[in-house]
């Protein structure tokens, strides 16, 4: 199988020797307590994959960058985007291109493209495959504005959907139910929240290791998916009622596992694989793409995706919190 796109536990297999190594670094504003550093072969090439968090530095961050390019394969942005994409409109937050820049020579990606693609493929595969039905399934969403892809393929799965970005984002109590909907206040939303200063956007630094404060925790009860961000649902989860559950997530380590499990938390789907105990954003799996078929984010393709996905027979992640197993 050439260019393997390992991103399920049958398909994912740890790195051997160091012969044609790739570097793909994520350097995230979050806290530097989550970094993780892993080898595992992705796209058919040996790769060492690695997270720097600079603890809601921005300058820090951004000094990182600079100092990495070159002498990496690829870069990935964590802890914010740089792109909105809301049905083939695009919003470019500030702070997120002032990092981008700071590189010149290596690929830097902020996984978005990924989402577009990866997000709603893993929702595709859980409509034909996964441990419960989809159809009909009711799913909060706590954040689409930066999920838009994936918010589409619920629906269109069938999906009961609430999306809470008004709601946890700003602390209104109005829920969103209409895609269309969605849709027109995410635009209104995109077009100021551009140009906010990071901190104000997304959790970053020690604020991700803040312990949860319940917000609306109706909304989390009454869902039988909670989808979205991890640090957005961690940052908001109510104490009890979670029971049975199932979490659509992307970016987990064994404490976030833990913690979803005490709760009581059934499923945990990943949209990306487990690597040595902690599961990557899409911004490190877009970069892996990039460094394997050497190109700039730019140049990726829906058919590199597509045929990537295909090559793979990628599914998601799916581990049962109650028995510890995983399958996908």
């Amino acid at each position: 199988m050439c260019r393997a796109f390992c991103l399920s536990r049958l398909s994912c297999k740890v790195a051997e020797g160091g012969r044609g190594l790739k570097r793909v670094v994520s350097v995230s504003l979050g806290s530097s307590r989550r970094d993780h550093t892993a080898r595992a072969v992705l796209f058919g090439e040996d790769m060492e994959v690695s997270r720097r968090g600079c603890d809601g530095d921005l300058e820090r961050a951004i000094a990182l960058v600079a100092e990495l390019d070159g002498h990496v394969d690829a870069i990935g942005l964590g802890g914010l985007d740089v792109y909105l994409f809301i049905r083939g409109e695009r919003y470019v937050i500030s702070d997120g291109m002032r990092l981008m820049q700071a590189a010149s020579r290596s690929p830097v990606t902020d996984g978005s493209a990924c989402k577009r693609h990866l997000e709603p493929a893993a929702v595709r595969w859980l409509a034909a495959h996964g441990p419960f039905p989809l159809d009909g399934a009711k799913v909060l969403m706590v954040s689409a504005l930066d999920r838009f892809g994936m918010a589409e393929a619920l629906t269109e799965a069938g999906c009961a959907m609430t999306y809470g970005d008004l709601m946890f984002a700003t602390g209104v109590p109005y829920p969103i139910h209409s895609l269309d909907e969605l849709a027109e206040i995410a635009r209104k939303m995109a077009r100021e929240m551009v140009k906010l200063p990071i901190h104000m956007i997304y959790s970053v630094g020690v604020s991700q290791e803040a312990s949860p404060e319940a917000r609306f925790p109706e909304a989390y009860r009454d869902a039988d998916v909670i989808a979205g961000d991890f640090l957005f649902i961690r940052r908001f989860l109510p104490p009890d009622g979670l029971d049975g559950k199932a979490v659509l997530t992307n970016t987990t380590t064994a404490a976030d596992r833990e913690l979803l499990r005490t709760l009581g938390v059934r499923y945990l789907i990943t949209t990306s694989p487990v690597l040595e105990g902690r599961t990557f954003g899409n911004n490190v799996m877009e970069a892996a793409l990039c460094a394997a078929l050497n190109k700039v984010p730019e140049k990726l393709t829906e058919g590199d995706f597509g045929e990537a996905l295909r090559a793979a027979d990628y599914r998601p992640a799916v581990i049962d919190l109650a028995s510890g197993e995983q399958g996908g």
